[in-house]
């Protein structure tokens, strides 16, 4: 047996069984699986899963983070389950059933993009070692550089460029590549498509805009001309000539004879794509790009730039969720090409920053709750490197409030970001080392606008969290280490309950209250996990030692379809021991047939050794103690 079969199991059980799954692979992190029927998931059980550090549905796949240790569990549970496992690309490719177009497009865009980011990121990284070198006036009273002073670093400097115009120059030859190989056409033609706009037969796309027109260098074919210009960094046509190969390539596979396809088919691709792209994709990408990154760059410096910075800062980590901000990816790189720097991604560094802090929030708020601690601390530290998932989905959105706060906290920190010009030499590590793509000049603005982003969701993750009690709850059920009766009336064992489940302790160890009033009361501090919607005859609580409680008020009383019952409190709410949870009618309970008595059980012990009940006595709700618990 693996380390990790029997919560496999019950995954498994919760995802709808193995009917219900149409494709499972995992990543560095997720189990990643296509569902038939996504409705059968019990997000709320699977999510209520030790193991398991949040659940989001994203490009068709329903996602479970487990961390980690998620190839372990993977293995434990392709065995328990019987369904062989598929590659992430085969995954990817079922789950477009469940797309639409705008999903697909999307993904589609992520995808050509994923590959190439990583050399991104290190050229940005480069960029900005070297201005910090050649263009921070730090000698000689201010009036020179580094590189002014010092041969070695001069030296430095120059080599380096190597790499920086490797990846920012040659940029539409990785995007050409990562076309062909996400379509699966030849990947070398796409190298070389990518090489012939960024030839250096051609006028560099850096200088076409200090070039006189009629000094700009053409193909004269008699009765037309072609201007032979480059398309250095530049995004949307090296995209665009890339896709128009795939399909030539694609449609001359089909129509050619096998025996000479390999002539026939390369050679007619390529010189078509080619052609296609200087004479006709290149330019309208080029304006196309251009558009693009002029709106944006105008939102960004314009009269309203607070207001743009204030609302992308604020919407960035919802457009997570739903994958589309994939598309600034595309829009950063143009931003590069067209401005020499981005103002954006800065934007996306600080709202990676804020959800960070709002998780320092919980762990502050959280500090005397062990089992949160466990998940809190590495989602923050991972936030702030740059990997988000674990925070948002483990921690922010399972509370919402500190996602919201973050967002809050994002959107302020924009604000001053954007204000003050700050601008990345490129797309960087997406946290706290995110400071190291930032242009120097820019990089004391940057510093504060993290600080607005460290302090503003914390600072309201900790007002609202103590607003909704969550401290109190984690240092109260940490201090008392007791249940006191949720009900007045006589506390009796289960098994004097005429009930055929709960009696013999099949759903967990517990107790049960002959009730004389009408109000369930919360037995200790706790957060309210489950409520039934219809019914409202139960109620789901999580201490803070992980202990989870089932109140259950009659038997069958599901039957009554809510009739008699009302809720006090709202699923999410943290409540202290003591606090009324529902009120309900005796009289109907027993007209419809049913018994009144009120089932509390242990369903999950957590963090505690042992449990140990007290039963036969008559119970004041909130000062007999019920249960004990180490």
């Amino acid at each position: 047996m693996g380390k990790y079969t029997e919560d496999a199991r019950q995954l498994l059980a919760l995802v709808g069984g193995r009917e219900n799954i149409s494709a499972v692979a995992h990543c560095m992190t997720r189990m990643r699986f296509v569902l038939i029927d996504p409705s059968k998931a019990d997000l709320a059980q699977i999510e209520a899963m030790k193991c398991v550090k949040g659940t989001f549905t994203q490009a068709g796949q329903f996602q479970v983070i487990i961390g980690n240790t998620v190839a372990e569990f993977y293995n434990d549970f392709t065995e328990v389950s019987g369904v062989s496992g598929v590659s992430k690309d085969a995954v990817k490719s079922v789950a477009q059933q469940n797309q639409n177009v705008l999903q697909r497009a999307v993904a589609i865009i992520a995808e050509i993009f994923a590959p190439i980011i990583p050399a991104i990121i290190v050229g940005g990284l480069i960029l900005g070692f070297r201005n910090c070198i050649d263009a921070l006036y730090l000698f000689e009273d201010g009036t020179k550089t580094l590189v002014d002073i010092s041969t070695f670093w001069k030296g430095i400097d120059s080599f380096l460029w190597l790499i920086g115009e490797a990846v920012f120059h040659m940029l539409p030859v990785g995007i050409c590549w990562s076309v062909t190989k996400k379509m699966g056409t030849t990947q070398m033609l796409g190298i070389v498509l990518g090489l012939t706009l960024v030839s250096g037969q051609l006028l560099n796309a850096y200088a076409v805009a200090g070039t006189p027109a009629d000094k700009v260098p053409f193909w004269d074919f008699g009765f037309f001309t072609v201007n032979m210009i480059g398309y250095q960094a530049q995004v949307i046509p090296a995209i665009l000539a890339a896709f128009t190969l795939v399909y030539l390539e694609k449609f001359f596979q089909r129509i050619t004879p096998a025996v000479i396809s390999m002539i026939v088919v390369p050679f007619c691709s390529l010189t078509l794509a080619v052609i296609a792209a200087h004479f006709v994709l290149g330019p309208i990408g080029w304006k196309l790009g251009s558009l693009v990154s002029s709106v944006v760059f105008s939102g960004i410096t314009g009269s309203f730039q607070a207001i743009f910075a204030a609302v992308f800062g604020f919407i960035y980590a919802p457009l997570v969720i739903t994958g589309l901000h994939h598309m600034t990816n595309a829009i950063d790189l143009q931003l590069i090409a067209d401005y020499h720097g981005t103002m954006l991604w800065p934007m996306i560094a600080l709202s990676n920053i804020a959800q960070g802090a709002a998780v320092l929030g919980m762990i502050f708020l959280q500090r005397r709750n062990q089992e949160a601690q466990e998940v809190n601390v590495p989602a923050f530290i991972s936030c702030w490197l740059g990997v988000t998932e674990p925070a948002m989905f483990g921690v922010n959105l399972k509370y919402l409030f500190p996602f919201v706060c973050g967002m809050t906290g994002s959107a302020c920190a924009a604000v001053l970001c954007v204000m003050t010009g700050t601008t990345a030499n490129a797309i960087g590590v997406g946290g706290v080392p995110g400071i190291l793509s930032i242009q120097p000049q820019f990089m004391p603005t940057f510093v504060l606008s993290m600080l607005i982003a460290i302090a503003v969701p914390f600072a309201l993750t900790v007002a609202v969290g103590k607003h909704k009690k969550i401290d109190k709850a984690a240092a109260a059920a940490e201090d008392s280490g007791v249940l006191t009766a949720f009900a007045d009336g006589e506390v009796i064992t289960l098994s004097a309950v005429n009930d055929g489940v709960f009696s013999t302790g099949m759903v967990g160890e517990g107790l049960a209250i002959r009730p004389q009033g009408d109000v369930l009361y919360a037995p200790a501090a706790a957060e309210v996990t489950m409520l039934m919607d219809e019914s409202r005859h139960a109620v789901g609580l999580k201490l803070a030692n992980g202990m989870e409680l089932l109140l259950h008020v009659g038997l069958d009383t599901v039957d009554m379809q809510g009739d008699g019952f009302k809720y006090l409190v709202m699923k999410g709410d943290f409540v202290e021991a003591g606090t009324p949870l529902l009120q309900f009618d005796r009289q109907k309970i027993h007209a419809a047939g049913h018994d009144d008595v009120i089932l509390g059980i242990v369903t999950n012990k957590g963090l505690a050794h042992s449990v140990e009940l007290h039963t036969g006595m008559q119970a004041q709700h909130g000062s007999a103690v019920i249960a004990d618990f180490a």
